[in-house]
């Protein structure tokens, strides 16, 4: 498993590589959150598990970089896709 964080506006990305089950690629996974004030919590705003439908990439590197420009395009693009 491989993981990259990354800042976009108010959100933070989270980005995950994981091996497939049958060790035949990787997957990507991410999980957006709306960052909150200093004292608030930060809030869970986009999750999906299995990008592109389980899709496997060749490298985790190729996984990371999938996960994070999905999410980016879920913020600036699909707003309303966004939970908060």
């Amino acid at each position: 498993m491989k993981f990259d964080e990354r800042d976009e506006g108010p959100y933070r990305i989270y980005a995950g590589a994981i091996e497939a089950p049958q060790g035949d690629g990787w997957l990507a996974a991410v999980v957006v959150s709306r960052r909150g004030e200093p004292r608030q919590a930060s809030r869970e705003a986009y999750r999906d598990s299995r990008l592109a439908g389980g899709h496997r990439w060749p490298t985790a590197d190729d996984a990371l970089s999938y996960a994070i420009a999905t999410a980016r395009e879920v913020i600036r693009n699909a707003p309303a896709l966004l939970a908060c």
